[in-house]
Formats: structure tokens, C-alpha cells, sequence
């Protein structure tokens, strides 16, 4: 078992050379269009509410459609050795003036395994509950809805899964929020059982038996089985969020051989719906909205040590899932055969602190979880514990499945816009780890203020510069011993992508 391990981790850390024949990289970035006034949005593309099977195909390599790249520029973006930093063209402006970059690695993998997305998606009310044509009347013929999407999607072990929810994921988003249209633009309470006569008054449908005098009891029941839990409609949300991460994975599950759904990816993703941003993380993508140079947290890192507890009370409760080589406590380090029956300290899935046991025969098996920060790793094959894929990983040259301790399903954040009146400045980032490894929070909040104060507010590439900025500084400059940051520190070996999102500004809320 050792022999496998060590093997598993001497490929996990090993990686491609750089590209031979590399060109310099094209670091300048794109120049500013002049503004002297306020320009006048860009008419969103609408992705359509059709049905998600009629969304493109995932698993082919690409590149985020709206960089507009041309091969010469696809095959300059391709090169590990020059990592040239790649920005959409001013003339195709994402949605709110949405900044973006992207980098490739520096021959950690063979392509830049990074997807991006960034739509915004109609949903119909043809499916709603409340959607036919007397409800409609009875609620004031509310419109139909649209939401502003951005994604982002770091793959391992292959571009093929960041590559298919790129493209398919605000659909499932979609199809998971359109029967809750007529509710989350009813001001009333959501409805805690859907009724089949959805012509009934909508008073009625949503009158709830609140006290024992509203309702007839039998007399046998106790009047605390008729409380209601009161539900919010941003709770509906994030629930349609969550829905809609596990139908994407149960998706790649399904097509993983037809579609080419190679490894696993992590996944992050902005949702911008009636007045609240929801920003969902499976995985150690980060989030920050930076506020008036105040940094506010929309997202944590999941990682073998975040989710320790987790991961260990479910090799607890299926010790089938360690397949006999793994133990779900954890130790300050391995165990030698020559400690058996010596104390030494350990934790398991309860505990958040450390005590000492009595070593046995079963403490010599592998650690479920070992090592410590970007090198702690789950059964030593993946230092992820959330994201989309992953299906087929398996622990080297074993038959031991590693996706049941990695879960689909997100935390979901909400930022309630309309609390607060924001300026052009205040913007939210979206990172993959290859930003975050080397650059912290108030790093980027630094860049973001300096990058903002020389542009003027109404010029649209003002956001595209900062995310340009904070890219190439995460990289750093290639010298002898590598790429260096401006301390001489060792910058970012990894992909990375990064949107700037602006959360105030003329144009923004129409």
C-alpha cells in the first residue's frame, strides 16, 4: 500500500515541461476606448429557456467563447513557456461590464484546464406553477424572468468536466428556477405544498394554518403538527442552486464516456437574481466583494482540512469505502510497526482537538486524510474535497473509488444588492486557486483600488484592466528560477482565471 501511495503522489506532483519554441508572452493590456460619457450598455446575449439537452456539448477542448480568440491567438494562449494573459476584446463587452483574464499554467498540465461562463438566461413561466394563463391574470400578468450568470471552472485530471459545465450548468440553474418564477415574484409567502388546482385564489393557496383556531383538528393530534416553518423565497434560490449542482453532476455521471467527461472539476458560480447576488462554491475557488475597501468573505475553500470532520464520520460510518488501506482517524504523522502499543496522539470525527490512544494493528493503515495545507490530500490522490466529476477516480492501482467523500453540492452566499448603495469601485471577484495560492485577500483589494483610481468611472474597460492586473501580478515574470513575483517570490505555476464583476455604476441594473 505505501509502494501505491508514493507512486500516486510522485505523478500527483510531477508535470509537462515547458513548451519548447515558446513566443514571448503579450502582457500589454487591451488599450482603454476613450469615454468621455457614460456609454450605453451592451445588449445582452439571452440564452434561451429551451430544454438543457439542446445546450452544446461539453468534453472538447476550448477556450470561453467570449474571448473571441483567433487560432494564432488560441495557439499563443496554448504556450506554458511564454503565458501570455488572455482578455476578452473591447468591442465584445461581457454583461455589467464584467472584467476577465486567464492565464495557462506553466506545464502543470497540457492545457489550461480553467472554463469560464457568462450569460444572461431567460426563464419562461410555461412550466410554472402558477405559469397558466388564469394564474398569470390572477397575479397581475407578472413577465418573465432573467438572471446574470458567471462561472468559473478549474479542472483536474483533464479539461473535459470544466469544459461540459461551462456549458451546462446555468441551464440546470435555469431549469431548477422556472417553476418558482410566479413565487419569487409574489410578495406573499412561498406556498409549503403546491397545490394540483393552481387556478385557485392565490390568497388561498397560501393561507397557512397557523394557530389551532384556523383549523379543525382531529382530536388525537397535537396542535405543535400544525406549525409551519416560514420559508423564504432566497431560500428557494439556493436551493434551486443546490438542485441544480447535483442534476450538472448526475449529468456528468450519465455522459462521461459519450461526451468525453474527463477528471473532475471545481466549481464557482455567481448568480445575480432580483436584487441579490447568490455565490455558490463547490471546491478552493475563492469570492470576495470588495466594498467601499472593505473585503466581505462569499465563499470558503473546501480541502482535506477544512472538511476533515466530514470526510472521517463517513469512513466511519462505510469503513467498506476504505477498501481495508485506509483508517479514518487521523495522526500527527505515520505510525511505525515498532509503536504498536505505545500512546500517541490522535483525532476522529468528533473531535476537534487531540488526545493520546493506544496504537493497534488497524492505526497502521494510511491516514483517509494526510498531509497538511495545499499538500494535504484524500486517500493521497486529490487535495479537493467538492466539485463536479470524479466519477472514475480511483486511489493508484486500486480499486478503491474516491468520489463518495467528494461532494457535489455547494455552499451557497447571499448578498442582498439593494441593502446598499454602491459606487463604480465596489466590484466582486471571482478566482480560481491559482489567484488565491499567492495572493491574498487584501492584496487584491490593493489592486482593485489602484488599477480603479486611474481609469475613470464610466469607462467600460476599467474592470477588464483590473482582472488583467491581477492576473499578470499572480503570475509574476519568468526569470531564471522561474516565474517571480515583485518580492522575488515564487508566483503562480497554476491556471488561473479571474472575473471583476462591478456591483455599482451607471448601466448596471437595467
Amino acid at each position: 500500500m505505501l509502494g501505491r501511495v508514493r507512486t500516486a503522489v510522485a505523478q500527483l506532483v510531477g508535470g509537462l515541461g515547458p513548451t519548447p519554441g515558446a513566443q514571448p508572452p503579450r502582457d500589454s493590456p487591451p488599450s482603454p476606448t476613450p469615454a468621455p460619457a457614460p456609454a450605453p450598455a451592451p445588449a445582452p446575449v439571452l440564452v434561451p429557456p429551451g430544454p438543457s439537452r439542446g445546450a452544446p456539448e461539453g468534453g472538447v477542448f476550448c477556450r470561453p467563447a467570449f474571448l473571441q480568440l483567433t487560432s494564432e491567438e488560441l495557439q499563443r494562449a496554448d504556450d506554458h513557456a511564454g503565458r501570455a494573459v488572455q482578455s476578452p476584446r473591447e468591442s465584445r463587452r461581457l454583461p455589467w461590464s464584467t472584467g476577465y483574464a486567464e492565464v495557462i499554467n506553466a506545464g502543470k498540465s497540457q492545457h489550461n484546464e480553467d472554463q469560464a461562463c457568462c450569460q444572461v438566461v431567460l426563464m419562461d413561466r410555461s412550466c410554472s406553477p402558477r405559469g397558466d394563463p388564469a394564474s398569470q391574470e390572477a397575479e397581475g400578468g407578472r413577465q418573465d424572468l432573467c438572471f446574470h450568470y458567471w462561472g468559473l471552472f478549474d479542472g483536474h485530471a483533464g479539461s473535459g468536466a470544466a469544459v461540459m459545465a461551462s456549458k451546462l450548468l446555468h441551464h440546470h440553474i435555469r431549469d431548477q428556477l422556472r417553476d418558482l418564477v410566479g413565487i419569487l415574484q409574489d410578495s406573499s409567502p412561498p406556498p409549503i405544498c403546491l397545490q394540483s388546482n393552481s387556478r385557485a385564489p392565490l390568497a388561498e393557496r397560501n393561507r397557512a394554518p397557523l394557530a389551532e383556531e384556523d383549523v379543525e383538528l382531529p382530536n388525537d393530534a397535537l396542535p405543535r403538527f400544525h406549525l409551519e416553518k416560514a420559508v423564504s423565497r432566497e431560500s428557494l434560490v439556493i436551493g434551486a442552486i443546490e438542485n441544480a449542482f447535483k442534476q450538472m453532476d448526475e449529468q456528468m455521471v450519465r455522459e462521461r464516456t459519450t461526451q468525453l467527461v474527463a477528471g473532475g472539476c471545481c466549481a464557482l458560480a455567481a448568480v445575480y437574481l432580483l436584487g441579490k447576488f447568490y455565490v455558490a462554491n463547490a471546491g478552493d475557488s475563492r469570492a470576495i466583494i470588495i466594498r467601499n475597501g472593505e473585503i466581505i468573505p462569499m465563499s470558503r475553500e473546501f480541502t482535506p482540512e477544512t472538511e476533515r470532520q466530514r470526510l472521517q464520520f463517513l469512513g466511519f460510518l462505510r469503513p467498506e469505502l476504505l477498501g481495508n488501506e485506509f483508517t479514518h482517524l487521523e495522526f500527527p504523522r505515520r505510525i511505525q510497526h515498532k509503536e504498536l502499543g505505545k500512546k500517541m496522539l490522535y483525532r476522529d470525527q468528533n473531535m476537534s482537538g487531540w488526545a493520546y490512544k493506544r496504537i493497534v494493528e488497524d492505526d497502521l493503515k494510511f491516514p483517509l486524510i494526510y498531509g497538511e495545507g495545499k499538500k494535504a490530500r484524500v486517500m493521497a490522490t486529490i487535495g479537493v474535497t467538492r466539485g463536479l466529476g470524479d466519477h472514475d477516480l480511483k486511489v493508484y492501482n486500486s480499486n478503491i473509488h474516491i468520489k463518495p467523500f467528494l461532494s457535489c453540492v455547494p455552499e451557497v452566499r447571499v448578498y442582498d444588492l439593494t441593502q446598499y448603495e454602491h459606487c463604480p469601485d465596489d466590484v466582486l471577484v471571482l478566482g480560481t486557486d491559482g489567484l488565491w495560492d499567492v495572493t491574498s485577500d487584501r492584496e487584491v483589494a490593493e489592486v482593485v483600488t489602484e488599477v480603479l483610481m486611474g481609469h475613470e468611472p464610466n469607462d467600460p474597460c476599467r474592470y477588464t484592466m483590473v482582472a488583467h492586473e491581477l492576473v499578470l501580478r499572480s503570475r509574476g515574470v519568468l526569470k531564471e528560477r522561474g516565474w517571480r513575483l515583485a518580492n522575488d517570490k515564487l508566483g503562480s505555476g497554476d491556471d488561473i482565471s479571474v472575473f471583476v464583476i462591478p456591483l455599482g455604476g451607471p448601466g448596471n441594473y437595467t
